[in-house]
């Protein structure tokens, strides 16, 4: 055997022992994890047999602050107006049904059939009742004719304005009433639709009107801008929403007979002059969200209801901080009281900021105060709060002004549901037909408006190519 010859078989010796010794090593290492899951088996099995001892203690559970009964029933308190049922008025009536009395109940004398100079009105009871509700379908048919000297069939052709649309103006009008104001999704639509009126329809036809709705809304949408853009006074709010799972913001500007939504991608001050203009006219009611924070203060007035939230706020925090909420809610609770007798005629403007004077000067004092706490969110607060201290108080001296945002709030209620049904839109076109119909619905409702004739209105103009009806009145 030669040199080169041993070498090979020494290195080939070599490698299996050294295959060996890691054979060996993952062989113990093996039965040492077979062991421990026969362990961590036999662990298993004890726990989960039955014990004699007592059971475990349930965990504690978390204290919650319950909140405390006002002492009041249920329903309408005393001193709420009613809401009585309202008679339809005698041009809405469809049939009226005479019940004449034949004989006196006195003294049992014929009385006659027509009402003479000296009776009273008669009383009144209305029933209402829904007719037979079935669509009307025109069908277009295009004939074909054979022709009897040359035997050429010749047919005729369906107008192209017939064929322009498969559902009518006031049908389609429905649809994005009970989008807009009921808040139903289209596939509820469609199944409403097809059970009520015998139309059958589908979610493809349903999201193409809405999209032709929104086209025929844009210029009464361009109409409420410019009018909030020149209301005296408008609130401002924003809450949440979605465009296909990406966060997105519904801006309302309200005033007391226009209201404009807008969904926007941002939250600043930017979306604030694309609203009101660069030019801000009039008096905004808003929170204190750093967006309006370049809002002029004497031309803003800062809602005092997110104000008792954040009083509220420094009662948890207990020591100095507690001291000045409780005092805060103190000021809240009388401020509002003289509010109260204000609006309701108890006492005049100039009594009202006669007696709000001592409220401000003893609001500013906390807030100095709460300046030098060690608390930083406190001190942060007041500081924040005493830069708009002038504010706060727009509304003792100017007419119209609330010192509340809540009506942003309450017409934005719609919308709030609307995005509970359908989790906000999948595309820009969604988002803008959602912003538009919401502008109209809660306009209308402060004009007290039929929502479902001004949407037929409009969609019959949109299709004539002629202008639809006004959103915002001439003076």
């Amino acid at each position: 055997m030669d040199a080169s010859s041993c070498q090979g078989c020494c290195e080939r010796d070599a490698r299996i022992a050294a295959l060996e010794a890691r054979i060996s090593e993952l062989e113990a290492r093996h039965q040492e994890q077979a062991r421990l899951i026969l362990d961590m088996a036999h662990k298993l099995q004890d726990k989960n047999l039955p014990k004699s001892g007592p059971p475990p203690a349930a965990p504690a559970k978390t204290e919650q602050t319950k909140k405390k009964a006002s002492g009041r029933k249920p329903g309408g308190q005393p001193g709420h107006p009613p809401h009585l049922k309202q008679m339809a008025p005698v041009e809405k009536v469809s049939e009226i049904i005479p019940i004449v009395p034949e004989r006196c109940a006195h003294c049992d004398t014929p009385l006659p059939a027509q009402p003479g100079a000296n009776d009273p009105p008669p009383t009144r009871f209305q029933v209402a009742e829904l007719p037979e509700l079935k669509a009307k379908i025109t069908e277009y048919q295009g004939q074909a004719r054979t022709c009897p000297c040359c035997s050429q069939v010749t047919r005729a052709v369906i107008p192209a304005d017939c064929r322009a649309h498969s559902i009518g103006p006031g049908l389609a009008a429905l649809m994005a009433y009970l989008v807009g104001v009921a808040g139903l999704s289209k596939r509820r639509v469609e199944e409403l639709i097809e059970a009520i009126f015998e139309v059958p329809v589908s979610v493809g036809t349903i999201a193409n009107l809405e999209q032709e709705t929104s086209t025929a809304l844009e210029p009464t949408y361009q109409q409420a801008r410019t009018a909030v853009r020149a209301a005296e006074v408008k609130h401002l709010d924003e809450t949440g929403w979605k465009k296909a799972g990406h966060k997105r913001w519904l801006w309302v500007v309200a005033t007391t007979t226009v209201v404009m939504f807008l969904i926007h991608r941002l939250r600043n001050a930017a979306v604030v002059m694309m609203l009101l203009g660069a030019e801000l006219h009039g008096i905004l009611c808003t929170d204190r969200w750093k967006a309006y924070n370049g809002i002029p203060l004497a031309q803003r007035q800062v809602c005092w209801a997110h104000l008792r939230r954040n009083f509220e706020a420094l009662l948890k925090r207990g020591g100095r901080a507690k001291k000045i909420g409780t005092a805060c809610l103190d000021i809240h609770n009388r401020l509002f009281h003289e509010w109260h007798l204000f609006r309701g005629g108890g006492i005049t403007r100039q009594k009202l900021q006669r007696r709000t004077q001592p409220l401000r000067e003893e609001l500013a004092a906390l807030l100095k105060e709460g300046q030098r706490s060690r608390n930083r969110k406190t001190a942060r607060f007041c500081k924040a709060l005493l830069a708009l201290e002038p504010a706060l108080w727009t509304f003792v001296g100017t007419e119209g002004i609330e010192p509340t945002n809540n009506h942003a709030e309450r017409v934005q209620r719609l919308a709030v549901l609307y995005r509970k049904n359908c989790f906000g839109c999948h595309s820009d076109l969604g988002c803008r037909f959602v912003e538009r119909l919401l502008t109209v619905v809660q306009t209308l409702r402060l004009q007290k408006r039929s929502v479902f004739q001004f949407l037929k209105e409009t969609l019959i103009a949109h299709r004539a190519g002629q202008s639809g009806p006004q959103l915002v009145p001439d003076r």
